[in-house]
């Protein structure tokens, strides 16, 4: 089962780790790191959630994961000393702490934490190739379903609901899909009191479990 970096590495190197920066904040919807640009730096995510997606040669956007508070960011860009491989996108206001790329390499030899963080990396990849399946061949109301669940899981506040901070364009995008399957998908939803639509284009998702089970059924 997949571990957040905290759980791996331990909340005393995790805390250390966190002292090398201050906190800043990122609001919803800011670009983290960016596909292509070098690794210069890591992002330590104390708290909030992100999307991590993949930009195809003509424009497509894919979802590969969702990450919460207690992850590690862009480490896999420094460690290999490559172009970074997918963009991290704020899916709600986050506070990070961004570590330059000379310092945690520094921290992670000290420490003897490449081989962990390896074994990691290789079960995220995992995950995400299981996510590109599903993003790939479920039908869009399974895909937006599924979506909404792993940002719920990663959402840095737990309560009887959930604003997603992101437009119905934008979640057409990161599920591969049209607006328009979006917003059939959502209409039966909306109608059941299970989700509401915010002025500004956010979801307030009230029952999750239901939108899963209405999604399932109908595939």
């Amino acid at each position: 089962m997949y571990q957040p970096h905290v759980s791996v590495i331990g909340q005393h190197l995790w805390s250390q780790l966190c002292d090398l920066a201050p906190v800043r904040v990122r609001p919803a919807r800011s670009v983290l790191l960016r596909q292509g640009d070098p690794g210069t730096h890591v992002i330590l995510l104390a708290s909030g959630s992100t999307l991590v997606t993949l930009t195809g040669s003509h424009g497509e956007r894919t979802l590969l994961a969702v990450r919460g508070a207690g992850e590690l960011l862009g480490e896999l860009a420094v460690l290999d000393n490559q172009p970074r491989t997918a963009s991290v996108i704020a899916a709600e206001d986050c506070r990070v702490h961004i570590i330059p790329a000379p310092d945690f390499l520094a921290f992670v030899d000290h420490h003897g934490l490449l081989a962990a963080l390896l074994r990691h990396a290789i079960t995220r990849v995992r995950e995400a190739e299981t996510v590109r399946l599903e993003m790939a061949t479920a039908p869009v109301p399974v895909r937006l379903a599924s979506a909404l669940g792993r940002l719920l899981r990663a959402a840095s506040v737990a309560g009887a609901e959930y604003i997603v901070r992101l437009t119905q364009a934008e979640l057409s995008q990161m599920i591969g899909a049209s607006r328009n399957a979006v917003g059939a998908a959502i209409r039966p939803w909306r109608e059941q009191g299970w989700l509401a639509t915010e002025s500004a284009g956010g979801l307030v998702i009230r029952d999750i479990a239901s939108i899963q089970s209405h999604a399932n059924a109908h595939r």
